[in-house]
């Protein structure tokens, strides 16, 4: 007698599910064609990245993402403040607790903590003669480095992460690192590790379901690494305050913290210890990573066009012989090497789809609604190779930032820094580092591929920038070579 019932009940409550189903799907199916017919054209909601003209709209589950396809467009959203937001993400909000620079949305913190960053990196020296001089002391230590395994073969990256890091650790913590500091070279190895990570499918499945912090598992590594490097920052500023002198601040830190004195009775402040630590971190991760991942990208492309390399070298040492390392005031006089750094950086696009805006507020884009809340991404990848810009789109060749006479002109769509409000906070540095350091090793340094190296793939490590696989490379001294 039961049994027949409890069937019908089975089959009413199945019934009933799939007939729920399909209308959730037929809802969602006319939700998102009535947004998408007010915003820019794109696939049905699908995770991948197609292009459709100037802007596309592509979902992420049911969020709408605009990707942003040409120059122009680009310029004309990210120079807005309604662009000028940031995702939520949870897996940077576990690690940050939602301070910081970077990363922090776009409001009250965001523009105190970016206009004090600004305005005291460049008493201490961004932007100015003494942070060029610090980078061709540097380049100093950096030859002699590199020259140190001449001859054999070696791997670059802690050479080249040292000496990009001990540029802004100069400004930050008042001090650089040597090349054998083995806290300090444990420390950017986790940082490297770090960036893998938390931009590998560990990460985002974390940006997905969160709740997994909770749990044990390989998510627990990137907190475990964010810990290791507050720490570190944490024993800097303890440090700072029991030497700290207030009518002589030597650096970032000592910096902030007469700051905090200063806002502590004002309601709004955001400027506090925490909020210190954090954005200390911002600062050295963006001041030691992009740039030396872009150096790093530099000498592949180097190697493998031994030319580009030789013509590069020839041009530094006629105008600078041997002895005298370059200034930035030698750009002019050295238009294929200046040419060869931004090719370095439009070829190596580090950042594909450049760092995340959101929409602060409801907008339009060429006559498209956008709402609050809309992901903005910009597709470097069609900026960096579009025929109608490009000389050379699809290939390494400095000849695409020079003119008919020789001359460097760097054509409008190289963004590598982005634009508006949310402009890279470190460019003026990063220009200078690339330019220096790396004029400064061709100049000194011949370099080359070991006999059989390991084959590489182009395509790179995608993390939260694209890094190049491990690679070795010999490095020999171009006084004894010549």
């Amino acid at each position: 007698m039961w049994a027949p019932l409890m069937m019908l009940d089975l089959a009413s409550v199945g019934l009933t599910l799939f007939l729920g189903l399909i209308f959730l799907v037929l809802f969602e199916i006319i939700r998102i064609n009535s947004y998408s017919s007010r915003t820019p054209p794109g696939p049905r909601p699908l995770p991948f990245l197609p292009q459709y003209g100037e802007m596309s709209t592509v979902y992420l589950g049911r969020k709408p993402m605009i990707i942003l396809n040409t120059v122009q467009v680009t310029k004309e959203a990210l120079v807005q403040e309604a662009f000028s937001g940031r995702p939520a993400m949870p897996l940077i909000d576990w690690i940050t607790n939602g301070l910081g620079i970077i990363m922090v949305t776009f409001g009250h913190s965001w523009r105190q903590q970016r206009r004090f960053a600004l305005h005291t990196l460049r008493n201490f020296g961004l932007g100015k003669k003494s942070a060029e001089d610090r980078v061709i002391e540097e380049s100093r230590y950096l030859i002699s480095e590199m020259l140190k395994a001449e001859g054999k073969s070696m791997n670059p990256q802690h050479a080249l992460q040292n000496a990009v890091s001990n540029i802004i650790c100069s400004i930050v913590f008042g001090d650089r690192f040597n090349y054998d500091d083995k806290r300090f070279s444990c420390l950017l190895k986790i940082l490297n590790e770090q960036f893998i990570l938390a931009g590998s499918a560990v990460g985002q499945f974390f940006n997905l379901v969160p709740f997994i912090k909770h749990f044990p598992g390989p998510h627990q590594k990137i907190k475990q690494n964010a810990n290791e490097l507050v720490g570190f920052i944490q024993e800097q500023v303890k440090e700072h305050k029991e030497t700290l002198d207030p009518d002589s601040p030597r650096d970032f830190i000592d910096a902030y913290l007469l700051e905090i004195d200063k806002q502590k009775s004002k309601e709004d402040s955001t400027f506090h210890e925490e909020n210190l630590v954090m954005t200390t971190a911002d600062l050295f991760l963006a001041g030691t990573d992009t740039t030396s991942t872009t150096i790093r990208w530099g000498l592949i492309f180097l190697i493998q066009n031994p030319d580009v390399q030789e013509r590069c070298h020839e041009e530094i040492v006629r105008v600078l012989g041997y002895d005298r390392l370059p200034s930035m005031d030698d750009r002019d006089k050295l238009p294929y090497t200046y040419a060869t750094v931004h090719e370095i950086q439009r070829y190596a696009n580090i950042v594909p789809l450049g760092v995340t805006h959101e929409t602060i507020q409801p907008t339009k884009l060429r006559g498209y609604d956008i709402p609050q809340g809309t992901m903005i991404l910009t597709n470097l990848s069609a900026i960096f190779s579009n025929k109608e810009h490009w000389k050379h789109p699809d290939s390494f060749n400095p000849e695409n930032f020079l003119d008919e006479n020789g001359h460097f002109s760097k054509p409008e769509c190289f963004i590598p820094f982005s634009l508006g409000p949310r402009v890279c906070l470190g460019e003026t540095l990063a220009r200078t580092e690339l330019f220096l350091y790396i004029t400064s090793l061709l100049q000194r340094i011949h370099f080359s591929w070991p006999p059989d190296p390991q084959p590489l793939d182009m395509d790179g490590i995608m993390g939260i920038v694209r890094l190049p696989q491990t690679f070795n490379i010999i490095c020999c001294s171009r006084d004894t070579e010549e």
